[in-house]
């Protein structure tokens, strides 16, 4: 399945007519280059799931820093890195799902 596809998957099913309209998943650039990837997993299963925060950092335009920040999971990344940095959350996602029995 394709990545845009998992995101899509990922946020549909948090979707219950409440959630959305408070949280979600932003996504924009900043001026490093970069982008910015900031999701709320409030009221979530993943709200109280461990997650660890990495650092990779190749090159000043290959890198990518990934944390929590209360209930926000926020990843940062070089120009050509958004698909490794959505990967990196939906893996996390997929991972918390198999442990906790969610589809």
């Amino acid at each position: 399945m394709g990545l845009l596809r998992r995101l899509q998957n990922w946020y549909h099913s948090q979707c219950n007519g409440d959630w959305e309209h408070t949280y979600g998943v932003n996504i924009t650039n900043i001026d490093n280059p970069g982008w910015a990837i900031d999701v709320d997993v409030t009221e979530t299963v993943y709200e109280n799931a461990a997650f660890d925060s990495l650092k990779i950092e190749r090159s000043d335009t290959d890198w990518i820093h990934a944390f929590r920040e209360n209930t926000t999971i926020k990843l940062r990344c070089g120009p050509e890195n958004l698909e490794e940095s959505l990967r990196i959350f939906l893996d996390w996602t997929e991972h918390v799902n198999e442990r906790t029995g969610q589809l």
